[in-house]
C-alpha cells in the first residue's frame, strides 16, 4: 500500500463568489477565504460571478470541469441560484454567507464569518436537504407572489441609494406596502382541497429556522415534509401596514394576520399572469399556475457533524 493509497488527495473545490452580495467588503472576505483554504492545505479556485444567468452558467461549467465540491459564497438569493444547478447532478455543495439576512446558512449552523465557513467546508459532513421548487425554479428559504415581489423592486432601488442592510430592507417594506395598488384573486389547490382568496400576499416558505426568526407558526408542518404557504388578508393598505409591524415584532397572528395552508404540492391559479414572483430575495417572471413542490434528496449540502438531522 502506497502513501497515496492511505492519504487521499483532497477534493477538487471551486468557490463561485458572488462579490456584490451583502455589505462586505468582497476583497477582505476573498483574502479570508483563500487563507482559510490554504490553511486546511486546499487549493481552491475562486470564481467571480457575474449577475443574472451568470451565476447557472458559472455552476454548470464548474461541474463540467469536474469539481467535486462546489461553494456557493454570496447572499440566499445566489445560493439558491447554484443550487437549483447542483440539484440532481451528485456534486456536493459548500456553503459560505456573503449576504444580508443568510437563512439558509443560519438554518443548517454554517458560521456567517467567511473564514470559519470555508474551514467548515474542508471538516464538515454532508447531509441531504430539502428544497422547494415552484414552476421548476428552486428556492430554499421561500417564494412568494403579490406585495413581496413588489417590496424587492423597492428594496433594489433602496439599496443603489444607500447601501445594503437591514433597515434599508425593512424601509422597502413599509414605503411598498404604503403605495401597493390591487390585491390578488388566487385559487389555491393542496391535497384535494381548493380555496380562493382576494390577498396582497401569498409566501410559501422552506425554512423552519425563518418561521422562528419572523414569530411565524408552521415549524410543525416543515417537520413533516411539507411546504408552509402564509395567505395574507385583503384589509386594505393602512391594514397591510398594521400587519406587517405585527410580523415584524414577530407578533402575527394566525387568522388574524394571515391564513396557514400547508402540503408537498400547491398549485396556484391567479386570475391575472404572467407576475413577478421572488424566490429568496430574487424576483422572476412567471406564468400561472404556479405549482409549489418540496423535494426531497436532491441537494447535498457541507453542514457541521452536529446538524446532520432535525428541522432546518
Amino acid at each position: 500500500m502506497t502513501a497515496e493509497d492511505t492519504h487521499p488527495s483532497p477534493p477538487r473545490i471551486c468557490v463561485l463568489m458572488n462579490a456584490g452580495s451583502g455589505k462586505r467588503d468582497a476583497t477582505r472576505a476573498r483574502t479570508r477565504i483563500e487563507a482559510a483554504f490554504a490553511e486546511a492545505g486546499v487549493a481552491a479556485e475562486i470564481r467571480k460571478l457575474g449577475k443574472g444567468n451568470q451565476i447557472q452558467r458559472a455552476a454548470r461549467e464548474a461541474i463540467k470541469d469536474g469539481f467535486e465540491i462546489i461553494v456557493a459564497a454570496g447572499g440566499d438569493g445566489t445560493i439558491a441560484g447554484i443550487a437549483g444547478v447542483l440539484q440532481g447532478s451528485g456534486v456536493t455543495m459548500g456553503i459560505i454567507p456573503l449576504g444580508t439576512f443568510n437563512y439558509f446558512a443560519r438554518s443548517l449552523d454554517i458560521p456567517e464569518d467567511a473564514a470559519e465557513a470555508a474551514k467548515l467546508i474542508t471538516g464538515g459532513a454532508p447531509r441531504a436537504v430539502r428544497i422547494g421548487s415552484i414552476n421548476g425554479r428552486t428556492f430554499l428559504n421561500n417564494a412568494s407572489l403579490g406585495a413581496y415581489p413588489a417590496i424587492l423592486r423597492t428594496r433594489e432601488e433602496t439599496y443603489r441609494k444607500w447601501g445594503r442592510s437591514r433597515i434599508a430592507a425593512y424601509w422597502s417594506v413599509l414605503v411598498t406596502l404604503a403605495t401597493l395598488r390591487k390585491p390578488l384573486r388566487l385559487t389555491i389547490e393542496t391535497e384535494g382541497h381548493s380555496s380562493t382568496h382576494r390577498t396582497p400576499l401569498a409566501f410559501a416558505v422552506n425554512n423552519a429556522f425563518q418561521l422562528r426568526q419572523m414569530g411565524l407558526e408552521g415549524e410543525e408542518h416543515i417537520a413533516q415534509g411539507h411546504l408552509a404557504l402564509f395567505v395574507a388578508p385583503d384589509t386594505g393598505r393602512w391594514g397591510m401596514i398594521k400587519n406587517a409591524l405585527a410580523l415584524a415584532v414577530g407578533r402575527a397572528q394566525r387568522d388574524v394576520q394571515f391564513q396557514l395552508i400547508a402540503g408537498r404540492r400547491m398549485t396556484i391559479e391567479a386570475k391575472r399572469s404572467p407576475r413577478d414572483v421572488a424566490c429568496d430575495g430574487e424576483r422572476a417572471r412567471m406564468r400561472a399556475p404556479y405549482t409549489l413542490e418540496a423535494i426531497e434528496g436532491e441537494l447535498t449540502v457541507i453542514v457541521p457533524e452536529a446538524r446532520q438531522d432535525g428541522t432546518r
